[in-house]
């Protein structure tokens, strides 16, 4: 068994607290998971494994995780599991009630193509992207990345002045999706609008304007749906450049839903629509 660590100042115990404590790892800076259900789920999606770090309490969750580690392509080298005491794992954790089991994954690189193709069963598809512009509540930004991957979405970008996909707020709301989505982070919006009109996806901004309502748009070809500021709204450049502004029909005494919820009643419309065609064409087959 290795040896506890039991000095604040150890060199992993630091980067364990950058991570966990931060607000999203810069390039080449390792993703800072916490609990055992999230590390499971980083895991199972692939991503490689730099140290896991396991306190007294958390010894009965770290045999689960080395099994999880052992049917992973990657696995988890023994050298890089470290143990330490509660009290300096409280101290290194980003959340109020820890469950003793923390680590670091290195950052998987997506490019845009991943982020048009999607992954797995959804690869082919007609591209589905959301761009989540200036939203900055970690909470909301983890909630659109977990309604995309659940309803469909190829990939998401974070464009700049969004908090970060993977710091741990974010990926505690998203529910692992962060980790399986492709998504590209930290884009200037002007260089995103040029290369989504040249790989010929229509552009939306979502709006709590009364505009044009989400049932009355074509979601089913390739498609940006922009989602921005809570309270501003989407950048101006992005409604100029957009194909259609597209909001929510609701009662005249609500002015605007929530970030989160309004990005994920449009991909639920997105959806069911692509899920219409699907079933049409599948009954034309038979």
């Amino acid at each position: 068994m290795p040896d506890v660590i039991t000095s604040r100042d150890n060199k992993w115990l630091k980067q364990f607290r950058a991570a966990l404590r931060g607000t999203g790892p810069r390039n080449g800076e390792p993703i800072g998971v916490e609990g055992l259900k999230l590390i499971e789920e980083a895991l199972r999606s692939g991503l490689e494994t730099e140290a896991l770090l396991v306190s007294e309490s958390g010894e009965r969750e770290a045999g689960r995780i080395l099994r999880a580690a052992g049917k992973s392509d990657t696995g988890i080298p023994r050298s890089r599991v470290l143990r330490t005491t509660d009290k300096l794992f409280e101290s290194v954790a980003g959340t109020e009630a820890p469950q003793g089991v923390a680590a670091l994954f290195r950052q998987r690189e997506w490019g845009f193509e991943d982020v048009l193709r999607g992954t797995g069963d959804l690869r082919g598809s007609s591209p589905l992207v959301i761009v989540l512009a200036a939203v900055q509540d970690p909470g909301n930004v983890g909630t659109i990345l977990r309604s995309a991957e659940a309803f469909g979405a190829t990939g998401a970008v974070s464009a700049r002045g969004t908090a970060d996909p993977w710091s741990p707020k974010a990926l505690r709301a998203s529910a692992g999706s962060a980790l399986r989505l492709p998504v590209l982070r930290g884009i200037a919006i002007p260089v995103l609008l040029a290369q989504l009109k040249m790989a010929k996806l229509k552009i939306y901004a979502a709006s709590s304007a009364r505009a044009a309502g989400w049932n009355e748009t074509d979601l089913r070809e390739p498609a940006a749906i922009f989602v921005g500021n809570e309270s501003s709204g989407v950048p101006a450049e992005v409604e100029r450049a957009a194909d259609a502004v597209i909001s929510i029909p609701m009662a005249e005494t609500v002015e605007s839903l929530n970030a989160g919820v309004a990005a994920s009643l449009i991909l639920y419309e997105a959806a069911r629509q692509r899920s219409a065609v699907a079933e049409g064409r599948a009954r034309n087959e038979v």
